[in-house]
C-alpha cells in the first residue's frame, strides 16, 4: 500500500550519546504545534531509563528500541531523525522496517556505514582513554557525561540544562558493532544536516561519507553539535521541511 502524501508525517526523533529523549521538548513542541504527531524515546540505560544501565547494552538494544516503538504505535509515514550517535540507531531501524519509513535526516554524525562499533573507529590511544575513563567511573560500565560546551553549547542556561540532565553512555553500546543486512539507509531517501559553528571534529568521517553519496541531500547548518536545543526553532523549520518531501513512489512499500 502506498504511503499516504496528503496526511503529516510523524516524526520520530532519536537523541544521541548522554542524551534522552528530553533532549527534543523545545524541538518536539514547534513540531507539534505544526501538525505532526512526534515520539522521542530514550534508549536503555539513558534519561529516565537509567536505572536500566548495564554492560549488556549493545547496538541491537538501541535499535530495537526504536524499532518496537514504531511497531508497538503502528506507525507509518515515519520521518525519523538521528541526532549524532543515534544516527547508528536509525541506520539499524532502516536495515528492519524501512516500508514504514519516509525519510532519514542524520544530524551530524552517527554514520557507520561499515558496520564498525564507535570504538573501532576511533585510534587505539583514544580507545584507551575512553576504556580507563570507564573503568575509573564506574567499574567499566559507563562513561560519564562531558560538559555541555563539548556539544557547541555556549548559553549559560542552556549548559546548565543540559549538565542537570545528561546522563552516563553506556561503554558496552561504544563497543558493539552495528551490523546491517542491506547497505546503509537501505535505499530511503536521506537527508544529512551538518552543523558547522562550530564543526565537532567526530563528525568528520560522517560528513564525508554523506557527501559522498550521489542521491543524498546534504545541507549546512549554521549552528553546533547540538544546534538542536540551542537552535531549536531553525532545526524545527529544517525538520518540516525535508519532511514534506514526498517518498518517491518507486521506493513506496507493497503491502
Amino acid at each position: 500500500m502506498a504511503l499516504s502524501a496528503a496526511l503529516p508525517p510523524t516524526f520520530v526523533l532519536v537523541h544521541g550519546a548522554y542524551h534522552g529523549g528530553w533532549c527534543w521538548k523545545p524541538l518536539a513542541r514547534l513540531l507539534r504545534a505544526a501538525g505532526h504527531e512526534v515520539y522521542t524515546p530514550t534508549q536503555t540505560g539513558l534519561g529516565e531509563r537509567r536505572h536500566l544501565m548495564s554492560d549488556k547494552i549493545t547496538m541491537e538494544t538501541f535499535v530495537l528500541d526504536i524499532v518496537n516503538l514504531i511497531l508497538s504505535e503502528d506507525l507509518n509515514d515515519v520521518v525519523l531523525v538521528g541526532h549524532s550517535y543515534g544516527g547508528r540507531s536509525n541506520s539499524g531501524v532502516a536495515d528492519r522496517i524501512p516500508e514504514r519509513l519516509r525519510r532519514l535526516i542524520y544530524i551530524d554524525g552517527g554514520l557507520a556505514p561499515d558496520g564498525r562499533s564507535f570504538f573501532d573507529a576511533l585510534p587505539e590511544e583514544m580507545q584507551k582513554t575512553f576504556t580507563k575513563t570507564s573503568f575509573d567511573f564506574d567499574g567499566g560500565i559507563s562513561l560519564p557525561p562531558p560538559c555541555a560546551t563539548v556539544f557547541g553549547v555556549q548559553d549559560p542556561e542552556q549548559v546548565a540544562w543540559l549538565n542537570r540532565f545528561l546522563t552516563p553512555q553506556p561503554l558496552s553500546v561504544n563497543r558493539s558493532t552495528l551490523p546491517l543486512v542491506n547497505p546503509l539507509a537501505n535505499g530511503l531517501p536521506v537527508t544529512y544536516v551538518e552543523c558547522v559553528s562550530p564543526r565537532l571534529p567526530f563528525a568528520a568521517s560522517s560528513v564525508g561519507y554523506a557527501r559522498k553519496q550521489p542521491d543524498w541531500r546534504v545541507l549546512e547548518f549554521n549552528g553546533g553539535h547540538n544546534a538542536i536545543v540551542t537552535h531549536a526553532k531553525e532545526m524545527a523549520e529544517l525538520l518540516l521541511r525535508e519532511g514534506a518531501i514526498a517518498r518517491p513512489a518507486s521506493s513506496d512499500a507493497a503491502e
